[in-house]
């Protein structure tokens, strides 16, 4: 009979110590799950990864930015890390150079034209190869001389205007780098804040009378 109380009494004890084992482990895992779901809002609330160093904001630097779209046409864009501008810039360039090329070329043929029909050698007559075969060129010839010097003149100008598109070009793209550099890290966010606020002006103090003046006072904060 005491063997079987004591049987009893063991068994008992077991049952208690499994129980609270398994109250231990319950407990450990659940605070384990605990610390692993708090984990990723510590990480979203700190903006980095415990460990790693903080990430580097590009600022460039504007008179290096300046010094290089100076030196070197694109230069500017290239070091603002503003790729996309390039062909703007560059194509630019090319279709002014292009401009006054041909520009350039019709200016010297119409000149060449406009003196070789002004003179009275008769050897020097490019200006016929600004027409067909079987023109008569001694009937409209004072019509011709005013055509030729018309066009040679208008060329000219179109070839001085492309050299001022140049430099136009050139001075955008040097202006485009300093701005852009300058507003790299400019804060284009919604957080425009707008408070009105009563004000009460003295008259005494401002206009030299007794009188208070109310208003409202605007403060508007970027």
């Amino acid at each position: 009979m005491a063997q079987s109380q004591t049987a009893q009494t063991e068994a008992v004890g077991d049952t208690l110590f499994t129980s609270t084992m398994k109250s231990d482990s319950i407990a450990a895992e659940n605070a384990y799950l605990d610390m692993i779901s708090a984990t990723p809002i510590a990480i979203a609330d700190s903006g980095k990864v415990a460990g790693s160093a903080p990430k580097k904001i590009w600022k460039p630097n504007p008179t290096t930015a300046t010094w290089l779209a100076l030196v070197i046409p694109g230069g500017g864009q290239i070091y603002n890390r503003k790729y996309w501008k390039l062909p703007i810039v560059y194509g630019g360039f090319v279709g002014c150079m292009y401009a006054y090329n041909w520009n350039g070329q019709m200016y010297k043929d119409y000149r060449q034209a406009y003196l070789d029909i002004m003179d009275s050698d008769p050897n020097t007559n490019s200006y016929k190869d600004f027409f067909r075969p079987g023109y008569d060129f001694e009937a409209n010839k004072e019509y011709l001389k005013s055509v030729f010097k018309k066009r040679k003149d208008r060329y000219r100008r179109w070839r001085d205007l492309s050299i001022f598109a140049t430099i136009g070009v050139y001075a955008l793209s040097v202006i485009d780098a300093y701005v852009d550099a300058q507003l790299a890290t400019f804060d284009i966010n919604d957080d425009v804040n707008l408070s009105v606020e009563p004000q009460v002006i003295s008259g005494k103090e401002h206009y030299s009378r007794d009188t208070n003046y109310y208003g409202l006072n605007f403060h508007i904060t970027f």
